[in-house]
């Protein structure tokens, strides 16, 4: 008779995650197929955990949904109410500091700024965030009409479209950027500051281009 195996060590025990990291996963899930495209059990395989597991750390996705959003959204309000010495000098200098300091959360944050900037508004979450995102704007635009006012910046321009231009500049890091990749984040805030605020024109006259073409003798 074959004796009985004593049991494995190497027996793989159910993985251990708090809300924190539930979410984390699931913003990850949501952002590769799409918060409408992602179910509870997409949620579960991911996690390796049964659907019925994930509900006791959250009612369902829309409250993942709800959490990841705020968490993107707060930090990029966190840096409205932001003041430093530079940037308490004129309302220019603080529209450049929120500039830089956004980029700055758009690295550290970028799953969950990137799953907030696709909400659609399909849903009462959604709808809720993009409320959030359009008081940001409103509260960008003012300090842009300041800046204009002040001759810190272009007052030939709407404040409103100038802040969204200069946003979408900016939400449209999520599309590349990575933040270990080869740029470090302070040197690209730096550079997106100094395109935006400053323009790509260089200090010197630009040369003629030198005419190649040879004239035909006779």
């Amino acid at each position: 008779m074959s004796p009985i195996p004593a049991p494995s060590n190497e027996r793989r025990s159910r993985p251990v995650y708090d809300r924190d990291s539930v979410l984390e996963i699931a913003v990850a899930v949501f952002n590769e197929r799409g918060y409408d495209g992602a179910g509870m059990e997409h949620l579960a395989k991911a996690l390796g955990l049964s659907k019925s597991s994930i509900y006791h750390h959250v009612s369902g996705k829309e409250e993942l949904l709800d959490l990841a959003v705020a968490r993107a959204l707060d930090a990029l309000f966190a840096v409205l109410d932001e003041e430093d010495e530079e940037s308490a000098t004129s309302a220019t200098a603080r529209l450049r500091h929120i500039v830089h300091r956004s980029v700055e959360v758009l690295a550290a944050q970028l799953p969950y700024v990137t799953l907030m900037l696709r909400i659609r508004g399909n849903s009462p979450v959604e709808r809720r965030a993009l409320e959030r995102r359009r008081e940001f704007d409103h509260r960008v635009a003012v300090l842009m009409a300041d800046a204009a006012a002040e001759g810190g910046v272009r007052a030939d321009i709407d404040p409103h479209l100038a802040s969204r231009l200069l946003f979408g500049c900016v939400n449209s890091l999520i599309e590349w950027y990575r933040p270990d990749g080869e740029v470090p984040v302070t040197v690209l805030a730096d550079a997106l500051v100094t395109v935006l605020f400053d323009g790509l024109r260089g200090t010197a006259e630009p040369r003629a281009r030198e005419d190649t073409t040879k004239v035909e003798e006779g």
